[in-house]
């Protein structure tokens, strides 16, 4: 039993994911006392092929009702395998999201999750390229290994990049194989037909994780998904709106730029975004760092969204060094180092964002600012 992560899967509820080498029981079995795993649930089992490769048995399964805030135990396969243990989140605010993209697993990775295990974070973001792997599909398995200390412990939710592709025309012909065996999120729970997007609610925040590499032009399945998904949105009962994509709809850097999936997504879901008036937009894609004033059609607008870049979480093709000058005016700060956000929510009206660079060795954010959140402006939000 081996490459523990968990994730939310609707209201209240886990969902834990393993692999073995062998075929086993899909069975989690959990409690809030250690040594004392006395609730169970079932799950399911797969095994993927791509070219020569047999993964082994990928299992997952559903547990819940969790109460919140809550430290829960379980084993995975059978009740004398080894003990984990996790905490649920809040169910209310103050709430706190570490984000971090385009992660890989190089020493600067590791330097990355040093610092994400020291922030006592209750969600982590990661939107897209998880392992690079790139089609040697062992390196899903040490991705799984490496990661598994912090992702067995607190609930990852991803969205694909590029880097999960890995297809190869006239080969291996279809897309995500791995990404999507290995790392299911809550799609179904969502009303999706599709683990490339999705959502999730969780104490009083609404977030949208986009596929910026599946259709998304306004006749696409992810665009009426969005539109019915968006119409499902309380803001009095979630407050926040967050959108996370992979290719960011706002870029100065000399790299990615003209990219259809950025530009392409951009020019199909900005007016929908700013009309729901979703507060921050995480985006990775570009290996670097920058944040943006809030934004629409390319001008600072106090009810449009706060659009960030995290693609430096330690990915093994270095950074993106080189930004557009002049720098435009709705671009807040930009640097090229890795490192790690944090998203912490205060309460229904107030949050603030910190960037991480991982030189430090104590957590001294090298940029902060304070948002609030659109619903409580009234000159941006009306109920």
């Amino acid at each position: 039993m081996m490459q523990v992560h968990i994730s939310l899967s609707g209201p209240n509820h886990m969902r834990i994911s393993w692999i073995t080498l062998v075929r086993t029981q899909a069975t989690v079995y959990y409690g809030t006392s250690p040594g004392n795993c006395n609730l169970s649930a079932n799950g399911n089992s797969n095994i993927y092929h791509y070219l020569r490769y047999d993964s082994g048995v990928i299992h997952d399964a559903v547990i819940g009702p969790l109460n919140p805030n809550t430290l829960y135990y379980y084993r995975c396969g059978n009740e004398s395998s080894k003990e984990f243990n996790f905490k649920t989140p809040p169910h209310t605010f103050p709430i706190k999201f570490a984000v971090v993209g385009d992660l890989g697993q190089t020493k600067y990775t590791n330097s990355t999750l040093d610092h994400i295990a020291k922030s006592n974070y209750d969600i982590l973001i990661l939107p897209g390229d998880l392992s690079y792997a790139d089609m040697y599909q062992k390196k899903w398995d040490t991705f799984g290994r490496f990661v598994e200390p912090l992702a067995s412990k607190r609930p990852w939710m991803v969205t694909q990049g590029n880097h999960e592709k890995e297809r190869i025309k006239g080969v291996h012909r279809s897309r995500f194989t791995a990404y999507n065996a290995r790392w299911v999120m809550p799609y179904e729970e969502s009303g999706s037909t599709s683990n490339l997007y999705y959502s999730f609610e969780v104490a009083g925040v609404h977030v949208i994780m986009l596929g910026s590499y599946a259709d998304f032009e306004p006749n696409s399945d992810q665009y009426r998904w969005l539109l019915a998904d968006l119409k499902k949105v309380d803001r009095r009962r979630t407050p926040w709106l967050i959108g996370v994509v992979h290719a960011p709809w706002y870029n100065t850097n000399e790299a990615h730029q003209r990219e259809y999936e950025g530009e392409g997504m951009k020019k199909a879901m900005e007016d929908v975004f700013f009309k729901a008036r979703v507060d921050v937009v995480f985006a990775g894609h570009v290996h670097s760092y920058e944040r943006f004033v809030r934004t629409y059609k390319n001008e600072a607008n106090e009810c449009g969204p706060a659009y960030i870049v995290t693609g430096a979480g330690g990915n093994r093709e270095g950074l993106a060094r080189r930004f557009i000058l002049p720098r435009a005016k709705v671009s807040a700060f930009r640097e090229p180092r890795f490192g790690h956000g944090q998203f912490s929510i205060l309460n229904a009206s107030h949050a603030v964002w910190t960037w991480h660079r991982n030189e430090e060795n104590v957590a001294i954010a090298s940029d902060k600012v304070l948002l609030r959140s659109l619903s409580s402006v009234p000159a941006c939000y009306k109920s």
